[in-house]
């Protein structure tokens, strides 16, 4: 059984009207995050409720968002020509230099520097990402070392083998070297 059609327009009952926002907008940013990843796609959607709480996504940072709609929408978003182009790609090359910027300050961040302007909840995450981070490193660790351990160990075996190949041979110099002797 399908879903009837409702006539869209204001929902008088305010139980249901945050109902139906709190859905619709979990829906609308779901989108938004799937059209984002699927069609590399820059989206950034802005949501405000009734009581005034802002909800938001980008899918690189909204400040790039905001400034190419506003540079776009300044430039009449017509048909790119060469000095457009250029435009687009200096935007891009500071895009990507701001990128760069947060990825290098998160960098310093794990590396246990800069860390005064965090929040409790900043070093909080930082902290289970550092822990999950070790927890992969030691079992990437174990895996080499076992892998190592199983090397040497057959290396000990063949050496260990040789040897005794050798002691044979040694033990069968010195009953030939001996029988010399007898008859000198």
């Amino acid at each position: 059984m399908g879903r009837g059609k409702i006539a869209i327009r204001r929902i008088d009952n305010t139980t249901s009207r945050q109902v139906t926002f709190s859905k619709r907008r979990n829906g609308l940013l779901k989108k938004a995050r799937e059209l984002s990843i699927l069609c590399d796609a820059e989206v950034g959607v802005i949501v405000f409720s009734c009581t005034g709480k802002l909800y938001d996504f980008a899918s690189s940072s909204m400040q790039s968002v905001l400034e190419r709609y506003k540079q776009l929408r300044g430039e009449g978003y017509q048909l790119r020509n060469p000095a457009s182009e250029i435009k687009h790609c200096q935007r891009e090359v500071e895009s990507l230099r701001q990128q760069l910027q947060h990825l290098q300050e998160h960098h310093r961040q794990l590396m246990g520097e800069q860390l005064s302007g965090l929040s409790i909840k900043d070093l909080h995450n930082l902290e289970n990402q550092l822990e999950q981070s070790l927890k992969s490193i030691r079992a990437n660790k174990e895996v080499i070392f076992s892998a190592d351990v199983k090397e040497l160990n057959l290396k000990g075996n063949v050496m260990h083998q040789e040897n005794i190949e050798l002691h044979k041979k040694i033990s069968l110099f010195l009953q030939e070297n001996n029988a010399l002797r007898k008859k000198v």
